[in-house]
């Protein structure tokens, strides 16, 4: 079987690439599966300590691949599941930086969505346009749209299919950076680098309480946070990066 998701490894960050050019990166099936097999074994892989997902600079997903589902039935959608790889994606516990160029539609904008930090190129245009085929977003793009970018734009993007650019996005809050097309994914290398630097699990439980913040009240959101902050103190990179602070020392982080 080809080769739907590529993956290698720079020093200490993962690099997934979706590689279906030809059919501008359309998730099917197939590719979710890889996808999520390759992002499960740099979790896994104690070397890597941040994740970057990209499309390459042309295109990131236009869409899910509508001919798996364009004659499904109801019943064959359920027992399919194709949602539960979604949340196997979610439950990545180290950053994910998107590098997203060019189309980032339906489950594509959805996908980006899952990334922890989106750098995106002036190319880059959001959309959640399932309406124009019936449906409507199914993995996490009513819910998490809302929470990036509030209720009246998620509102008109989905019942309108309206598409946004990179610097709307970047405005609405969906998108932390915005590059020229050819440093796109050279600036989110960058970025990811920087991150692997920092403290290995200090990244991941940071990570962990950020997300806790949209499923959670403020109280019960802190209460975590705080539980988090105290066990990071049971780890050698505290020591390490408290005793380098003091000592005026660059400190040398372990992950342990």
């Amino acid at each position: 079987m080809s080769d739907l998701v590529l993956s290698r490894i720079e020093d200490h960050v993962g690099v997934v690439t979706l590689n279906r050019p030809d059919v501008l990166n359309a998730l099917s099936l197939e590719t979710m599966k890889q996808l999520v097999a390759a992002l499960e074994a740099l979790d896994e892989d104690p070397h890597i300590h941040v994740i970057v997902l990209t499309g390459g600079e042309k295109v990131w997903a236009a869409g899910a691949d509508i001919g798996d589902m364009a004659d499904a039935s109801v019943f064959e959608m359920y027992n399919r599941n194709q949602f539960a790889r979604w949340e196997r994606i979610k439950r990545i516990s180290k950053p994910i930086i998107g590098a997203v160029s060019g189309y980032a539609l339906g489950g594509g904008c959805e996908l980006a969505m899952h990334c922890d930090i989106l750098v995106a190129s002036e190319t880059a245009k959001f959309g959640q346009p399932e309406i124009n085929i019936g449906v409507m977003p199914g993995a996490g793009g009513t819910q998490r749209l809302t929470r990036c970018v509030g209720k009246h734009l998620a509102m008109e993007m989905v019942l309108n299919a309206r598409f946004i650019d990179a610097h709307e996005a970047k405005a609405a809050g969906l998108v932390s950076r915005v590059y020229p097309k050819e440093q796109a994914l050279a600036e989110a290398l960058k970025l990811a680098h920087e991150l692997a630097k920092r403290p290995p699990l200090a990244l991941r439980l940071a990570k962990d309480a950020v997300l806790k913040a949209f499923e959670t009240t403020l109280s019960e959101g802190l209460e975590y946070e705080r539980k988090l902050f105290y066990m990071l103190f049971a780890s050698n990179d505290q020591k390490e990066g408290m005793r380098a602070f003091i000592e005026k020392r660059k400190a040398t982080f372990t992950g342990t």
